[in-house]
C-alpha cells in the first residue's frame, strides 16, 4: 500500500522529498489539484469541496496514509477529513512553536511567510493565541510564490524583486526567524535567504510532519513494504508526460541542494 501525499500543487513536494528520507522503504503517491491551484486565493468553501474530492480519490487507490500536505488545506478540512476516513491523516502547520523559541532567545521577532487563506483561518490564529505570549509574532502573505512555483520558475533575478516588493513595509533586520508556512515556499529558501541577514534562521514543518507519519505507522506495524516508487497524479489524472516527470524530478535535486 501506498503513503498518499496531497497539495494544491508541487509544494507539497518539499514534505514528499523529507518524507522519502525518513521512510525510504515505501511507496507514494503524490495528488497535485493543479486544475483548482492555488488555494490560498479561493474562498473556505471552495477549497473545502476541492481537499474532500481529492481525498475520494486518493482514498480509492489503497493508501495505508494520507499526508496534507498544504497548510491551506489543512487549516480548513483536516478535522473532517479525519471524520471521514480510518486511515491516518496527517496534517501540516506553520512551525510557529519552534520559531517562537529560537527567536525568543535571540530577543528579536518571527515573521510568517504564508498564504493569504491560511493567515486569515481561525486556526492559524489559535496557532499563534496560544504560544506568541510576548508577542512577537508578525505575518506575509507571499501569493506570487505560489504562481512562481507552479511555472517551475526559480530564478533569483526574478524572484528577489517580487519578496524585497512584498516586504517593503517591514524592517527585515528584526526578525530573529522566518517561518515557511506554505509547502511550495522551501522551493525559493535561496531567494528568502537573501532578503534577510545572516543569521535570520529559516524554517519549515517538513521534518515533524515526516516525523510524525513514522510516529503514526510504527503505531500501526505498517512501516516498509515499498521500494521508494512514487506515482504522480494531477487532479485525478495520472502523469505520464515525460516533460512533467523530468520536473518533478528536479524539484527533488533542487530540494537535495537547498537542504
Amino acid at each position: 500500500m501506498k503513503i498518499a501525499f496531497f497539495d494544491s500543487g508541487i509544494g507539497g513536494l518539499t514534505v514528499l522529498h523529507q518524507a522519502r528520507k525518513i521512510l525510504p522503504d515505501e511507496d507514494y503517491l503524490f495528488y497535485a489539484d493543479t486544475a483548482h491551484v492555488p488555494y490560498g486565493e479561493k474562498s473556505k468553501e471552495e477549497v473545502r469541496a476541492f481537499v474532500l474530492e481529492a481525498a475520494d480519490f486518493i482514498a480509492s487507490q489503497s493508501v495505508k496514509a494520507l499526508v496534507v500536505a498544504c497548510n491551506t488545506a489543512t487549516s480548513i478540512a483536516i478535522e473532517e477529513l479525519r471524520r471521514t476516513y480510518a486511515f491516518p491523516i496527517i496534517g501540516i502547520e506553520p512551525a510557529v512553536k519552534p520559531a517562537v523559541q529560537v527567536s525568543t532567545r535571540k530577543r528579536r521577532k518571527v515573521l510568517v511567510l504564508a498564504t493569504e487563506l491560511t493567515l486569515k483561518e481561525a486556526k492559524f490564529h489559535h496557532l499563534v493565541e496560544r504560544i506568541d505570549h510576548d508577542e512577537i509574532v508578525d505575518s506575509l502573505p507571499l501569493p506570487g510564490l505560489v504562481r512562481f512555483a507552479e511555472r517551475f520558475v526559480f530564478d533569483p533575478e526574478q524572484v528577489i524583486p517580487y519578496l524585497k516588493k512584498a516586504a517593503s513595509g517591514l524592517n527585515l533586520s528584526e526578525y530573529g526567524t522566518v517561518v515557511l508556512g506554505c509547502t511550495h515556499f522551501p522551493l525559493f529558501k535561496d531567494s528568502i535567504r537573501q532578503i534577510f541577514p545572516e543569521d535570520t534562521d529559516i524554517i519549515d514543518g517538513s521534518i515533524g510532519t515526516s516525523n510524525h507519519l513514522r510516529h503514526q505507522l510504527a503505531e500501526r506495524g505498517e512501516i516498509g513494504g515499498g521500494a521508494g516508487a512514487i506515482t504522480f497524479y494531477r487532479s485525478g489524472i495520472a502523469v505520464a508526460d515525460p516533460q512533467l516527470l523530468s520536473h518533478y524530478h528536479d524539484i527533488f535535486k533542487r530540494l537535495d541542494d537547498l537542504y
